[in-house]
């Protein structure tokens, strides 16, 4: 069982999604007063429809782009991009423009559905779970988990992958990954709980000035009093998480889920039995794992070595 106390829920498999988070935590967009642009299609049909609306709130206004935009604090060119569709809102754009438009809160009763654009289909119901959790514990083997990733890490990530991204695919999702981390400034605050092999903290990805900054990184999110990280040594002999890496998120009232990824391929579990075995496992993983307080002193120890 986990620290916090794990929980049961009945449910259901929620079967396979497009892609894994080792390989695209974190996806946003670019952060400009332009918005950013929708992942894909599903993404593009909300935005889409969100503009249309848009445009005919301005239009009854009696307003022109301009004046419109001047009232809300954005460029003509960036209205045009969000009532197109071809842009993102940000959510204080969204919130301004009811206001302006005296929408008596149509626009803000979208903000949820349009902020989801900014993530890829696969990855929109995890980011929701995020959100929503009030307890999170996540065991990884191969790269830092995209909440406790630098922008300077996820950015080098993105940069890896193959076939290769377009640059401006990697700013939509670094951007996105760090959005992200919103969750710890949540509150009430989530029990957060991370176990990392110490592998993934040797590795340079990007450089050693990279993994410095990624190392730093956990430092300080380590101390955070929601929040718990820990690294499973390579001299263990003995480790539960050998079938790979995978999350156990808890929601309000004590639903839990299982989220889990490889090459590509993402699974969202609900299943009683299966969530049960995960969030037992887990605990096994963390107990042989260096506590805490050792891994904040084993992170500074690497960092004396870079």
């Amino acid at each position: 069982m986990t620290k916090f106390g794990a929980r049961r829920w009945a449910g259901e498999v929620v079967g396979p999604m497009d892609s894994s988070e080792s390989m695209d935590q974190g996806e946003q967009g670019v952060r400009d007063g332009a918005g950013t642009r929708p992942e894909d299609e599903p993404g593009a049909g909300v935005v889409t429809a969100f503009g249309r609306q848009l445009k005919l709130l301005r239009i009854r206004a009696g307003l022109e782009r301009p004046e419109f935009g001047e009232r809300v604090g954005y460029a003509g060119q960036s209205v045009a991009s969000f009532e197109q569709g071809r842009r993102i809102p940000p959510p204080r754009f969204i919130d301004r423009a009811d206001e302006v438009l005296g929408a008596g809160g149509v626009l803000k009763a979208l903000k949820e559905e349009v902020g989801r654009a900014q993530y890829p289909a696969f990855f929109r119901d995890m980011a929701r779970l995020e959100a929503e959790a009030v307890e999170l514990c996540a065991y990884d083997t191969h790269v830092v988990k995209g909440l406790l990733q630098t922008e300077e890490y996820t950015r080098a990530l993105l940069a890896m992958r193959r076939p290769l991204l377009d640059e401006e695919t990697i700013e939509l999702r670094v951007s996105a990954r760090l959005a992200r981390q919103e969750i710890f400034n949540r509150w009430p605050a989530p029990l957060l709980s991370f176990v990392l092999e110490e592998t993934v903290l040797r590795r340079p990805l990007g450089g050693k000035s990279v993994l410095r900054g990624q190392l730093e990184q956990l430092l300080l999110i380590g101390r955070k009093r929601n929040v718990e990280i820990q690294v499973m040594p390579l001299d263990r002999e003995d480790n539960a998480g050998v079938d790979g890496p995978f999350t156990v998120i808890t929601r309000k009232g004590g639903e839990q889920l299982t989220y889990m990824e490889v090459q590509g391929r993402s699974s969202l579990l609900t299943d009683r039995e299966e969530v049960r075995l995960a969030a037992a496992r887990y605990g096994i993983i963390r107990s042989q794992a260096l506590t805490p307080r050792e891994t904040l002193g084993f992170v500074e120890k690497l960092l004396g070595e870079l």
